[in-house]
């Protein structure tokens, strides 16, 4: 892997782990304006989570909890709120749990590539060592000798 490439994959990190914080800004303030029994809107979302309309807008996720709980009129929260209360957690951590594994698979698969890596590297300098005559460390005896 090239310096290039390294510095690639580290600002693809640093850019999806701030998505998925700001993800979590927005799904922390939709449960906040339900706890408080505010409207919700695209608005009210943006100013409690601190994020863009066009972050909203940009999550087909968060767009459609927003939209779906816009939709629902007043009276029919007020006869449902604990229902949709509940419905809304549980979307709410359905979609945490889908972000989590998606994360989990994504970190799993650096992982492995970054452990090939350094198999590569590793192989790569102990041929060299050999090349350049290192015959290895000293049998365990002698080193206990030394002491």
């Amino acid at each position: 892997m090239t310096a290039r490439d390294r510095r690639v994959a580290t600002l693809k990190a640093a850019a999806q782990a701030k998505s998925q914080a700001k993800t979590q800004a927005a799904d922390q303030a939709i449960r906040a304006l339900i706890k408080r029994g505010e409207p919700i809107t695209f608005q009210a979302v943006q100013r409690e989570a601190g994020v863009s309309h066009a972050f909203l807008y940009g999550h087909p996720d968060l767009r459609g909890r927003i939209e779906n709980l816009r939709a629902r009129t007043r009276p029919a929260q007020a006869q449902h709120t604990t229902v949709d209360a509940n419905n809304t957690v549980i979307m709410a951590l359905t979609s945490q749990i889908t972000q989590l594994k998606k994360q989990h698979r994504q970190e799993v698969q650096a992982l492995r590539t970054a452990l090939e890596q350094a198999h590569g590297e590793n192989l790569t300098l102990r041929r060299e060592l050999t090349r350049r005559g290192w015959t290895g460390p000293p049998p365990a005896a002698a080193r206990t000798a030394d002491r």
